[in-house]
């Protein structure tokens, strides 16, 4: 579970597969979380990259040059994703591609040196899921199909459209949030989209039941037909045994411990 109130999903998008050819964010979509809620604060911007878009990147995300050429460059929007940003925990989906990208433009502002992670906390949830699912597919698809996640609208890759989704996957990963709808984050409902309802069991109350004078003849059958098949006397014979030594619950309780131990 994260120490961190406030967190940020985040994708991106970029011309290419690696910042250190010249290859350029041209999509940004952020998710916003406070204490695990969505909260509908969303972050969302195309870029212009000043430079082509890959053919195999168009492929993959459907963005062309021609839809771009009259976006904001990135050099226009830093500060305002900057502020969105910090003091957030960012989960992301292979964090280094995401946080590389993004870093290699900021170091393209003249005289701007902080980083990504030196205002934000990282969460790798490609990472995570490679812990938790050791040599299976990890990938964002994979994931979706292992938690039973509807992502059948997903003909593209797009940083929002990817960050919801993400969103999705890391709440259940992370402890089965119920909030996976924005109305589920209000009142925690099943019908209005919350697919987990989450339960603190320590507060709730214990059942006593005493049973009846037929029930525990019945136990004491089963107890001496389970010490024929052991050849001697079972555990919980002796616990029934011993506890009209014990002084009280607390003894008992111990008695049990004891004999569980041996057991195992």
């Amino acid at each position: 579970m994260s120490d961190y109130e406030r967190q940020v999903v985040l994708d991106t998008e970029t011309t290419g597969l690696e910042h250190r050819q010249g290859h350029r964010v041209i999509e940004i979509g952020c998710v916003e979380l406070i204490n695990r809620k969505l909260t509908g604060n969303n972050f969302h911007i195309y870029l212009n990259p000043d430079r082509e878009i890959d053919q195999g990147a168009i492929e993959v995300h459907g963005i062309t040059n021609e839809f771009l050429a009259d976006k904001p460059h990135f050099a226009d929007i830093y500060q305002q994703m900057m502020e969105y940003l910090s003091g957030a925990e960012l989960v992301i989906h292979n964090a280094a591609f995401d946080v590389g990208f993004l870093n290699a433009e900021l170091e393209k502002i003249p005289g701007y040196s902080t980083r990504i992670d030196d205002v934000c906390g990282v969460h790798d949830t490609l990472i995570q899921a490679r812990k938790m699912f050791p040599g299976q597919r990890n990938d964002l698809d994979s994931l979706c199909r292992r938690y039973e996640i509807n992502n059948s609208h997903r003909e593209l890759h797009g940083a929002l459209l990817d960050a919801e989704i993400l969103a999705d996957v890391y709440l259940i990963m992370s402890g089965g949030q119920t909030a996976l709808t924005l109305e589920a984050s209000s009142n925690g409902s099943q019908e209005n989209g919350g697919k987990y309802q989450n339960i603190d069991f320590m507060t709730l109350p214990l059942a006593s039941v005493t049973p009846t004078a037929e029930e525990l003849e019945s136990h004491q059958g089963w107890l001496e037909r389970l010490n024929e098949k052991v050849d001697g006397e079972c555990v919980w014979s002796k616990l029934n045994r011993n506890e009209g030594k014990s002084s009280g619950p607390e003894d008992s309780d111990e008695n049990a411990a004891e004999q569980l131990d041996v057991q195992h």
